[in-house]
């Protein structure tokens, strides 16, 4: 297993896609934000085969986690885990105070597991119920 920053963003929409288009139903629309050309690019792959993603921009200061994702087949495998240090790691290196994040419901406690705390209300998007999380680094 290994994460690293890529400039894929081709294969990253691609995992995105199986996991946000294909399997929880969020519309193309929603998925494709236009925030790729301005976020650092992560891949997590098994062997030589890419499994996972994520990504981070900033936005008011804080580095903004999102788009993470991992592959029906290589859940359970700590790809998640691995997308999010990276991340953090990233956002560290950069000097960056707090990273945030919205973080569907069902994964919260994962979330919790790297120190960020829940804040604000319950909003939907993309159909989904989400909720802020927030980590000061």
């Amino acid at each position: 297993m290994s994460v690293v920053q890529t400039t894929d963003i081709v294969t990253c929409q691609l995992i995105r896609k199986i996991v946000f288009t294909d399997e929880q139903g969020v519309s193309t629309e929603d998925e494709v934000d236009g925030m790729d050309e301005h976020s650092v690019h992560f891949l997590s792959y098994v062997e030589d085969k890419a499994v996972g993603t994520a990504r981070v921009f900033i936005t008011n200061g804080s580095a903004k986690i999102g788009r993470v994702c991992v592959l029906k087949d290589a859940r359970g495998t700590y790809q998640g885990q691995a997308l999010i240090q990276a991340c953090l790691e990233w956002a560290r290196a950069e000097s960056h105070p707090r990273a945030v994040l919205g973080a569907q419901l069902d994964a919260l406690r994962f979330y919790e597991g790297f120190g960020f705390k829940a804040y604000g209300d319950v909003f939907n998007d993309a159909g989904i119920d989400h909720r802020m999380m927030e980590l000061f680094l």
